[in-house]
């Protein structure tokens, strides 16, 4: 990908990481080699000690979404991923609304077709 389209799309966590994908995801976005984030990750644990890095660590693995499956290619998929994310039940009802209008709408149109009307619209249309 390129550097343009990684910032375009946001910080998210590697899934091809080792641990959580934290380093590697802050390396695609600031177009950095993996090896010195995590060279940097180790100078600060020696400089500060175990629980602060870790913490550190923890929180933005908990706070970093997950790296798409699939490229997002529009501004509806990002917001679909991200509701996705926070919310998977929120993005299932929001999937059910848009089936549930568009049963809505072909069932429509197969009583207008099916219908009376459409058959005598269609012979002196012809």
């Amino acid at each position: 990908m390129t550097e343009h389209c990684t910032r375009q799309r946001g910080i998210y966590r590697a899934r091809d990481g080792v641990v959580f994908g934290v380093c590697r995801g802050l390396a695609d976005y600031f177009d950095f080699p993996v090896f010195w984030v995590r060279m940097a990750l180790v100078v600060m644990f020696i400089f500060s000690g175990f629980w602060p890095v870790i913490g550190v660590y923890l929180i933005a693995a908990f706070i970093m979404k997950p790296e798409p499956v699939k490229p997002i290619e529009s501004e509806e998929e990002r917001d679909f991923y991200h509701s996705y994310v926070n919310s998977p039940k929120s993005a299932a009802e929001r999937l059910k609304r848009k089936f549930r209008e568009l049963d809505r709408r072909i069932r429509r149109m197969e009583d207008e077709v099916t219908g009376r009307e459409y058959e005598w619209k269609k012979r002196f249309d012809a």
